[in-house]
C-alpha cells in the first residue's frame, strides 16, 4: 500500500502539497456544511456539485470526504459514495458519555495545575459567552463554546487525553449545536461552564471533575430534548 504522505509518481512535491493543502481547505468547509445542516445526516455527499460551489476539482473533495470519513463524520458506502453520516441515539448516548468521563479526568487534572494566566483566559471566554447569549445567537455561540473547552484541554498538559476528546467532540458536532438552539439554554449552557471555572480556580479536582463531568451530561439531556419532534 501506497504511503498517503508520498507524492504519487505523476506529481511534484510543490504540487502534492499544494493538492493537500486544498484538500484541507476543503475538509474545513465541509466540516462546517455539516455542523450548520447545510449537509444532513444520511445525505449523500454530491461531489459535483461541490466541486462547482467550492471551485475545486474532485480530487481534493474526495481527500478532505476520506479524512472526514476517518473522523467519523462522514461514512463511505462502497459502490454509492460519500454519506453525512447519522448518530443513532445509542451511538450518540454512548459517546456523550465517554466524553463526559474524559472531560471530567481533564478537569481535574488541569485543577491541580492551572494558572492564573488560565484562569484569566477562560474568564475571559465566559465573559465572551455571556455576551452573546444575551442576543440569543447559537451561531456566534457555538465556536466561543468550541474554544472554551479546547482550552481546558490544552492547559491540562495531556496530548493523550486532548487527543481523545477531541476525536468524540468532531463525531458529536451536529448533536451538540442542536443542544445549544434557544437562548435560555445558552445562559445555562454557559453558567455551567462557570461553575468549572470556579472549581479550577479554587484548585480543587474532585470539584473539578464532577462539575465538568455533570455538565456534558446535562448537555446530553439538552440534546435529547432539542432532537425530539415538536407536538402537534
Amino acid at each position: 500500500m501506497s504511503d498517503p504522505n508520498t507524492p504519487p509518481h505523476n506529481l511534484s512535491a510543490i504540487d502534492f502539497l499544494r493538492t493537500r493543502s486544498l484538500a484541507n481547505v476543503v475538509q474545513a468547509e465541509i466540516e462546517r456544511m455539516i455542523i450548520d445542516g447545510e449537509l444532513k445526516p444520511n445525505e449523500r455527499v454530491n461531489e459535483n456539485g461541490l466541486s462547482q460551489k467550492l471551485g475545486v476539482s474532485r480530487g481534493p473533495i474526495r481527500e478532505a470526504c476520506s479524512a472526514l470519513a476517518a473522523m467519523g463524520l462522514i461514512e463511505i458506502i462502497p459502490n454509492r459514495g460519500f454519506f453525512i453520516r447519522a448518530l443513532s441515539e445509542e451511538e450518540a448516548l454512548d459517546l456523550s458519555e465517554a466524553r463526559a468521563g474524559v472531560f471530567g479526568c481533564i478537569a481535574m487534572m488541569l485543577a491541580e495545575r492551572i494558572t492564573d494566566e488560565d484562569i484569566a483566559i477562560l474568564r475571559d471566554l465566559l465573559t465572551k459567552m455571556d455576551e452573546i447569549a444575551r442576543d440569543g445567537d447559537v451561531h456566534i455561540y457555538y465556536p466561543v463554546n468550541l474554544e472554551f473547552h479546547k482550552q481546558i484541554g490544552r492547559m491540562a498538559g495531556n496530548q493523550r487525553l486532548e487527543s481523545v476528546y477531541q476525536s468524540f467532540v468532531r463525531e458529536l458536532h451536529i448533536q451538540r449545536y442542536r443542544a445549544l438552539s434557544t437562548p435560555d439554554i445558552l445562559h445555562t449552557s454557559n453558567q455551567e461552564h462557570r461553575e468549572i471555572v470556579d472549581a479550577l480556580e479554587a484548585r480543587d479536582p474532585m470539584r473539578a471533575l464532577v462539575a465538568a463531568r455533570s455538565h456534558i451530561l446535562n448537555g446530553i439531556g439538552r440534546a435529547r430534548r432539542a432532537n425530539q419532534p415538536a407536538k402537534s
